[in-house]
């Protein structure tokens, strides 16, 4: 006997025969009226013929049988503008639609509340509620809906995105083929605020005059900004002094600590290559002499550190570390004292960024990290972006304790963009981003909502 949370299949899978799919259920409608006002005039007109329509519902969940609804309607004559026209069915169905706005309504919420690609809906609609719907044709029901959206994006979505502003922001752009999307997103409630999508690489004068329309937003409702997150691109520096004035900006910690990661994880990859070539070059075949077993025994030394450099070789870059951790540091490393100077170092970046420490004291050590980076050439080099002279402004966040540290808020988006990239559509242009992005945005404003619907749900049920 099959129980709670076993995996079975729906009973339709493997299918090849279309009688041996289920038969659907008809259901009849009625659409029938003797007289119904002109639409162009309001003449009323008299029926003069009745006609027949077939639409596809959602199915019948208790029986597993599509639903079919077959509508009579009435199809009138007006005298005055000597037109035919058929009575109102667009609570039932649009226009020329095959189905049912209840099964529109579905599909468009499986791809943008449940972010599903369009053949994975078109599946999930026959197993669920048994209507089928090609894949294309949900993606049309999409994009139309997306250029609905974005008719219906105007200053009360705004009010309602700084409702709740926090006065932090962080703001990034994106990057898709030639077009590039630039976002603003509350630091601390994760709120998409304002969007636009540009068809070339943006400049700074494209960030300034984007900035400029948040900030008339912001002046509008008697709003202030108290600090602003972005990555470390050359485009925001600039515009956000002339837009903002003196506004706290934090560079985003994680791209600074990215970058010094990549460069610590490159040096521990050049002395690999170094250890690897200093091993002995051997014969064919079984050493023989007394010098070739040491040196087989040397370069097998040799190739198993190697191999430990490269295991173990997050243990250079992780922040914290057991003491398991430290012990197989401190293995992989004896005979290579520099390697252990570059873990220390890196030690020194992480408490750099470390918010029990206020900006003055983060930068006292800044200083003394920089000196003692130029004693060592090697590591000079391979630390160099420490010298930055912008990572200054990725200490700000010490002094601003609700100022964000990371740009991650903006990032959110974006990945959820890039997800959408390749699994829900392919052909993009200007306007299908602006419909998406517009999309997503009536999909946040209405998280609220269906989070307090599931609370009662759960409430409901408990009782």
């Amino acid at each position: 006997m099959p129980g709670p949370g076993e995996y079975r299949p729906d009973p339709t899978e493997g299918t090849t025969r279309i009688d041996d799919l289920p038969k659907p259920k008809v259901v009849c409608q009625s659409r029938n009226y003797r007289r119904r006002p002109c639409p162009r005039c309001g003449h009323s007109s008299y029926r003069d013929r009745l006609a027949r329509r077939t639409l596809h519902d959602l199915g019948d969940p208790l029986t597993g049988r599509p639903r079919d609804i077959v509508l009579i309607y009435s199809q009138h004559h007006c005298t005055g503008c000597r037109k035919y026209f058929n009575a109102d069915m667009t609570d039932l169905a649009d226009p020329g639609s095959h189905y049912t706005r209840r099964v529109i309504d579905a599909a468009v919420r499986l791809v943008i509340e449940d972010g599903l690609p369009y053949r994975p809906a078109s599946w999930a609609l026959w197993r669920e509620h048994r209507v089928f719907v090609p894949f294309a044709t949900i993606q049309n029901w999409v994009e139309a809906g997306g250029k609905k959206a974005t008719r219906r994006i105007d200053p009360d979505s705004l009010d309602w995105a700084l409702s709740d502003f926090s006065g932090y922001i962080a703001a990034d752009e994106l990057y898709d083929g030639p077009f590039c999307v630039l976002s603003i997103v509350d630091n601390r409630t994760l709120k998409r605020l304002i969007y636009q999508v540009l068809d070339h690489d943006p400049t700074r004068k494209d960030i300034e005059a984007f900035f400029g329309r948040f900030h008339a937003a912001l002046k509008a409702r008697g709003l202030t900004l108290k600090g602003i997150t972005t990555d470390g691109s050359t485009l925001y520096p600039e515009p956000i002094a002339t837009v903002f004035g003196e506004v706290p900006h934090q560079l985003c910690t994680f791209h600074i600590l990215k970058e010094v990661t990549k460069a610590v994880l490159g040096a521990v990859a050049q002395l690999r290559k170094g250890l690897a070539a200093t091993a002995p070059q051997l014969a064919r075949g079984r050493p023989a002499s007394k010098a070739a077993r040491c040196a087989a025994r040397r370069k097998k030394r040799i190739e198993q550190k190697v191999g430990d450099l490269f295991e173990h070789r997050s243990l250079f870059v992780r922040h914290h570390l057991t003491a398991s951790e430290r012990k197989t540091l401190m293995r992989i490393t004896r005979g290579q004292p520099h390697l252990r100077v570059l873990r220390g170092l890196m030690e020194e970046v992480y408490r750099l960024f470390d918010r029990r420490c206020r900006t003055a004291t983060a930068l006292v050590r800044l200083a003394q990290l920089r000196a003692r980076l130029r004693r060592f050439g090697q590591l000079r080099e391979t630390l160099k972006k420490l010298f930055s002279p912008g990572l200054e402004k990725a200490l700000v966040f010490l002094d601003e304790k609700l100022l964000g540290s990371t740009s991650n808020a903006v990032e959110r988006g974006n990945r959820r963009y890039r997800k959408m990239q390749k699994t829900v559509y392919r052909v993009r242009t200007r306007r299908a981003i602006e419909a998406r992005l517009a999309l997503d945005l009536l999909r946040e404003r209405q998280a609220q909502g269906r989070a307090e619907t599931t609370n009662t749900l759960h409430k409901a049920r408990a009782a």
